[in-house]
């Protein structure tokens, strides 16, 4: 049954008050509305590139490179019913390089979440759409939809497994337009709660360009470890996150002729320290090493930044 506004439950309730037929008693049986929570965050950045780069075009610059950063982001959660939570969010992110304007990007990002807490296993489906600028420039457009399924298999471990389709434009390069197919599983495993978990996942991907050299396979990994601790009265974040991707391709790539084979590795590091109630300032840097027999795409990159975050 649909909720009604919450001015309709007042005026509802102000009626029954004044009706001589209906008591207190009456009254505090009427269901109160669910309530609706509301979140917003703001950032504001600089970051160094050793490699200033375009990923989804196999682009390396072999030079660095700094940038400004701004990070936008407004949220909001709308129970449904006892079980039942609907979440919609937009996000806004902009990077600008000192030197490398033409790869000055901006990114927008809206999605809405909908999930059920049942009694053992909770489901859940997200859909996003990104739009992404480079210079200005329409660049990228993305959409994925993604049912999962989560839930805890015992106290301290908790399993999440999830189908993800996308549906990729690159504009200006119409062979890389493409369509994925992938399967994920995550386990956590939670030492003190949040205070200290492991996460460790696995990801297969299917990618199906519109140009048969872009078609490829990947098996990937990834281990984090989270841990939150006390310095000086306050409770700071530590992250350590590795992922490793083997990208298998279809088809021959003309200019190498053969089929390309690509080896990812990255490290990163996130420490956050509050400044005050709703304000941290995060510190942040991360290491890649791209393995290739695809000249483009066989490169080494180090970021290193700082940003300071405002939520409420």
């Amino acid at each position: 049954m649909p909720r009604l506004p919450r001015h309709v439950y007042l005026a509802a309730a102000m009626l029954v008050l004044a009706s001589p037929c209906v008591t207190a008693a009456d009254v505090e049986k009427e269901p109160a509305p669910f309530p609706t929570d509301w979140s917003a965050d703001l950032g504001i950045g600089v970051e160094y590139d050793s490699n200033v780069s375009v990923d989804e075009l196999d682009v390396n610059s072999s030079q660095g490179d700094y940038a400004m950063t701004l990070d936008a982001g407004l949220g909001v959660k709308q129970d449904l019913s006892d079980t039942a939570e609907l979440g919609l969010s937009y996000s806004f992110s902009q990077s600008l390089y000192d030197e490398f304007n033409q790869v000055d990007r901006m990114t927008n990002m809206i999605g809405t979440d909908l999930g059920f807490n049942l009694a053992r296993v909770d489901p859940a489906l997200s859909v996003y759409y990104i739009d992404s600028r480079l210079d200005g420039s329409r660049f990228l457009d993305l959409l994925r939809v993604s049912p999962s399924m989560s839930g805890f298999l015992s106290k301290r471990w908790f399993a999440r497994g999830a189908y993800v389709y996308s549906d990729k434009t690159i504009h200006d390069r119409k062979g890389r337009d493409a369509k994925t197919n992938a399967g994920e599983a995550d386990a956590y495993f939670f030492m003190r709660g949040l205070r200290q978990y492991f996460n460790i996942g696995y990801r297969f991907r299917h990618e199906n360009a519109r140009a048969d050299q872009y078609d490829y396979e990947s098996n990937s990994v990834k281990l984090r470890y989270i841990h939150r601790f006390e310095i000086l009265s306050r409770m700071t974040k530590l992250e350590l996150a590795w992922r490793y991707e083997d990208r298998n391709y279809r088809s021959d790539t003309p200019s190498i002729g053969e089929r390309r084979d690509d080896q990812r590795n990255r490290v990163r590091l996130d420490y956050e320290v509050p400044v005050f109630a709703n304000g941290a300032m995060q510190f942040f840097a991360g290491y890649a090493e791209y393995e290739s027999n695809y000249p483009p795409a066989a490169y080494n990159q180090t970021l290193v930044g700082t940003r300071f975050v405002y939520s409420w």
